[in-house]
């Protein structure tokens, strides 16, 4: 159950990520904002390189060393800006009160120590408690993502573990810190599609029981349709598109978000040619000045390729940055 009517747990205002390269500056994240309110789960979606993944690195304050900097913008986690805290202040807020799963689990675990060593290396920093507590603690934590036989499963190694099996580990990382925000970042990617369906169970009944709050990236409609609230539809750097579930499915209202649905197979009905986008997006180190679909777009005109179009209101909830919109 969302409370949209409460203030939200995490709220990104105007953020702005960017890559200083040699050859110029790469704008992976060009004044992004959301808000994210408890039990509530929002789904970020769009093709590769539009700045999904990015956008949660940001507001984690885990970005490349050395070339990515965010340069502007707000990130506000029960009201506290996070991006003005010390790297010290943001070690403990991580884990605690904001956690993240990547993509493929493999990457997310050392694999010189047992899960049971890194699980407990988790929950000692939060708690610092004895040595037997925080076993119990880290065999609870297992059988709390319905992993079978915790108590022998704790003293394996990751390659042991299948990737469903290391997946559940990392949810079980997570989720020790009791975190009131939950960044999913495409977390069933690595996974088939029977044990997919599974872990997205096992994280629906996590937020039930603790009421968190999920921001979930994904590139799957069908998982959004599944998992999510609310959807928002990032395009170069940019969401072009945000309302709940039900309006953005059943209203898409800017010209990508149609192309992207219209792109999914049907599984009903006679088997046609799947509707392709047309041209390339652009280069985020050259981006256009208007609207940055417009090129793709088959509905532009020259205010388009001038102007970047300001967020008008479909419905209530549910709004979308296309010029097209303006006169209705």
């Amino acid at each position: 159950m969302t409370e949209l009517d409460s203030e939200p747990v995490l709220e990104v205002r105007d953020l702005h990520t960017h890559f200083f390269l040699r050859r110029g500056v790469v704008k992976a994240v060009d004044g992004v904002s959301f808000s994210l309110h408890k039990g509530e789960v929002l789904g970020l979606v769009g093709e590769s390189g539009c700045g999904k993944s990015m956008t949660a690195l940001s507001v984690m304050r885990l970005l490349p060393k050395g070339s990515a900097r965010t340069v502007q913008g707000r990130v506000l986690l029960h009201g506290e800006d996070i991006l003005t805290r010390s790297p010290r202040e943001m070690r403990e807020i991580r884990g605690s009160q904001i956690s993240m799963i990547l993509q493929d689990p493999q990457t997310s675990l050392n694999p010189v120590f047992t899960v049971g060593e890194q699980l407990r290396e988790a929950i000692f920093h939060r708690t610092h408690g004895r040595n037997k507590d925080v076993m119990r603690e880290a065999i609870e934590a297992l059988r709390r993502v319905d992993i079978a036989a915790p108590e022998q499963r704790i003293g394996q190694f990751p390659h042991q573990m299948s990737g469903g099996m290391k997946q559940r580990v990392v949810g079980a990382i997570v989720m020790s810190g009791q975190p009131g925000v939950l960044i999913a970042d495409e977390p069933t990617t690595a996974l088939d599609v029977t044990i997919q369906l599974q872990y997205l169970k096992l994280l629906q009944r996590l937020q039930r029981e603790t009421g968190m709050a999920i921001l979930f990236i994904t590139h799957d409609f069908g998982v959004v349709a599944r998992m999510c609230d609310r959807v928002a539809v990032m395009y170069a750097g940019r969401i072009v598109e945000c309302g709940t579930v039900e309006q953005v499915f059943e209203n898409p209202s800017h010209p990508y978000t149609r192309a992207l649905i219209a792109s999914v197979p049907k599984m009903t009905g006679p088997i046609e040619r799947l509707y392709t986008i047309e041209g390339q997006p652009p280069s985020l180190m050259d981006l256009p000045v208007g609207c940055r679909f417009a090129p793709r777009c088959p509905h532009a005109e020259q205010r388009c390729h001038d102007i970047y179009p300001p967020a008008f209101a479909v419905e209530t909830g549910h709004d979308a940055h296309c010029w097209m919109l303006e006169a209705e």
